[in-house]
């Protein structure tokens, strides 16, 4: 995406159950830009890409590493490359997380 852009023009892409993502590329790295509806579960997993996390509503219970954190609107959390985690919305959720490198499988 080379020119300004609203939120609004980006497409939704339902990743997984209850998980709704907008997506801004660049070559280095991925902006994604989350609604989660309450009680839809993240899986845990883990990829080669940092991940910051932000909460911009709602509570999000992330489990990083065996370690279980409760995220509120306004906390942020950085999740290193390769490092198991997972999580469950609490109640709805907007999310904003942060990716480097490009999330190339985000793509689609």
């Amino acid at each position: 995406m080379n020119k300004p852009a609203s939120l609004d023009e980006i497409p939704v892409k339902n990743t997984i159950a209850g998980h709704y993502g907008r997506f801004v590329h660049g070559s280095k790295s991925t902006l994604a830009f989350w609604e989660i509806m309450a009680g839809s579960d993240s899986p845990i997993h883990q990829h080669p890409h940092e991940q910051i996390t932000y909460v911009a509503e709602g509570s999000f219970e992330m489990n990083l590493d065996g370690k279980k954190y409760v995220l509120e609107q306004y906390d942020t959390l950085v999740i290193p490359p390769n490092t198991p985690h997972g999580g469950r919305a609490l109640v709805d959720c907007k999310l904003i997380d942060s990716f480097s490198p490009a999330r190339d499988d985000y793509r689609f």
